[in-house]
């Protein structure tokens, strides 16, 4: 017999009754009934119960170890009665009669419980995220990541894709988020930086005649942590393909998702293809969003001609400036009490909204400050632009164009959860495409790339030179599940009069274009296919398939919010020798020693 198990602890069945197996594994959880004590013994494959008489010899072995102490037990499987039979375990028909148990590690005192659904701090799962992956619901994470990342890899496989290896250590970029910069100890006062994404060396394997690249690629940014985004570092299933237009990219990756979705999501429906693309400024006006939830059936409106020249001289000052005024329909709502309406406005307010205006449409006809001061037939306008009926309300958000669609987006969430109106047990998904190339910097009046500077204009070099930046749009493109953004992607700019063109546009000179981009755009230079392709967000696929609200739940080792891994204790100091082998003095800010005296202190 194998030093340490003949068997997992998922595998004894009826059976096996009379067999003598050998398990090992943790102690889950022991009860001690006097005479007779049960220990839970569990693996990374499942859980045995084991069974000790109090004549046994290794009774007392097996009552001293501690819960989470590694054992490794012999002895013969029996059968249950079956009043004992767990039919909520695979192994729940049969139990282990110990008859040799060997301690192969003690555990101490347990900071938090591997047992039970108890909740813990996040702090102390964090510092202990060793115990924490013992734990079921986390650990089953990490298999379904583990599964779900084998499945994208061969599905990719099977389309033909080759799998390639872009650098880690590459050069800092202008574009993006912040970099993470690694000093190089053989050039002084030279960096290199963690790549925030594959992006230029997949394009140059298209250059070099590679056709179709995929990779299980780490990117790095530092940027701050948020529920659907990790500090530092995540992983996406990076492609890229030549010779392809946008419908190609599209219909390469979506059976990809769908499949992975429909074989990982326990059940639940999945959309069907071809997924619905919504165009940039469609999916802004009826959802207040660049990534809609499809899965709230809620349709903003725009409504500003309705209250232009109108009564209501509020938003009617602010339609005559330009802005912009967007109604939310709220189906059923005119039953909800006054409080919820005052609550809505309040939580309006918090959110850096002057107030949350509405009207309610009741059998007795419309009521609210608006219906009273707006002439009755735009009322009715609205009320037939929205369809909506007696019983109904409708929520107004009033603003510049672009704040007045993000704000309205943020209460069509809002009224969504509330009425309850969200869709359950269904993955929606959609492409969101036709992203202006340029927006406004609204800090300092120039023009910016808006998503991607290596996309493609729509109408290429002519849009470039005919066109107001503003207008034109971008072979961009991103692929958005239940309102969350999966991957952002693009049909690359291949060509380089293209390609200095648009970044003198947003204010780059050729100089720096060569200085910052040299590499790919000499490439280039020497012959490049049209290509494209896209990255879908490997953690969030996975946090969408676990249905866990936060991304550090399938994540192996996260960070926390402030970006500091509590295991590892990372970030930390070097030593002096290390500073100086990379040329490096630390300017550190100067931080205020406080000294409490009982005194009042000025400044």
């Amino acid at each position: 017999m194998h030093r340490y198990r003949s068997h997992t602890c998922d595998q004894p069945r009826p059976e096996h009754v009379g067999q003598t197996l050998r398990l090992s594994g943790w102690i889950h959880r022991k009860r001690d009934h006097g005479n007779l004590l049960f220990v839970d013994l569990r693996d990374h494959y499942g859980l045995t119960q084991v069974v000790c008489d109090v004549s046994s010899e290794v009774f007392k072995t097996l009552e001293s170890a501690r819960v989470e102490s590694v054992v490794a037990v012999t002895g013969e499987v029996i059968a249950r009665t079956a009043e004992t039979v767990n039919p909520n375990l695979p192994t729940g028909a049969v139990e282990l009669r110990a008859v040799e148990v060997e301690v192969l590690s003690t555990a101490e005192v347990l900071p938090m419980m591997v047992a039970g659904d108890q909740e813990f701090p996040e702090e102390m799962r964090l510092a202990y995220r060793f115990l924490d992956l013992r734990r079921e619901k986390v650990h089953a994470n990490m298999v379904l990541r583990s599964k779900v990342i084998s499945f994208l890899r061969q599905s990719m496989i099977d389309q033909g894709f080759l799998e390639y290896q872009t650098p880690i250590l590459t050069a800092s970029s202008p574009e993006g988020a912040r970099d993470f910069l690694v000093p190089s100890r053989l050039h002084p006062g030279q960096f290199y930086a963690l790549p925030q994404a594959p992006q230029q060396f997949k394009q140059l394997l298209m250059v070099s005649g590679f056709d179709k690249y995929f990779q299980i690629a780490p990117c790095f940014r530092d940027e701050d942590g948020r529920a659907d985004r990790s500090p530092g570092e995540f992983y996406q299933l990076d492609f890229e393909m030549s010779f392809v237009t946008q419908d190609d990219v599209f219909n390469a990756i979506e059976p990809v998702l769908r499949n992975c979705f429909k074989t990982f999501g326990n059940g639940k429906a999945v959309t069907e293809g071809p997924f619905p693309r919504i165009p940039y400024d469609e999916s802004m006006l009826k959802y207040g969003s660049d990534k809609p939830d499809l899965r709230n059936p809620l349709i903003i409106a725009d409504v500003s001609e309705h209250f232009a020249g109108g009564g209501f001289g509020l938003f009617a000052k602010q339609v005559e400036k330009g802005n912009a005024v967007r109604a939310i329909p709220a189906p059923g709502a005119a039953s909800r009490p006054r409080g919820w309406y005052d609550k809505l406005n309040e939580w309006a307010r918090e959110n850096g909204a002057g107030g949350l205006g509405y009207i309610i449409f009741d059998e007795a006809g419309p009521k609210g400050p608006i219906a009273k001061n707006l002439e009755a037939d735009r009322v009715e306008a609205i009320r037939v632009a929205l369809d909506l009926k007696a019983g109904d309300s409708v929520f107004f958000a009033c603003d510049k164009a672009l704040k007045a669609a993000k704000f309205a987006g943020l209460v069509r969430e809002r009224v969504c959860d509330d009425l309850g109106l969200r869709e359950e047990g269904v993955f929606k998904f959609c492409w969101t495409v036709d992203f202006p190339m340029y927006e406004m910097n609204e800090d300092t009046g120039q023009i910016d790339f808006s998503h991607n500077p290596f996309s493609m204009p729509q109408g290429e070099m002519e849009a470039l030179e005919t066109m107001d930046p503003l207008d034109i749009k971008a072979f961009q493109y991103d692929i958005v599940c239940n309102g969350v953004e999966l991957s952002s992607g693009a049909i690359r700019n291949h060509r380089p009069e293209i390609m200095y063109k648009a970044f003198e546009i947003a204010g780059y000179s050729k100089e720096v274009v060569e200085d910052k981009f040299g590499g790919m755009l000499r490439a280039f230079k020497y012959g490049a296919p049209p290509h494209g392709g896209s990255a879908p967000g490997v953690d969030r696929i996975v946090m969408l398939l676990a249905d866990e609200p936060n991304i550090r739940e399938v994540i192996l080792f996260p960070m926390n919010g402030q970006a500091q891994d509590l295991l590892m204790h990372a970030p930390n100091t070097v030593s002096d020798k290390q500073l100086k082998e990379l040329h490096i003095k630390l300017d550190l800010p100067k931080k205020a020693l406080k000294v409490d005296t009982g005194e009042k202190t000025e400044g």
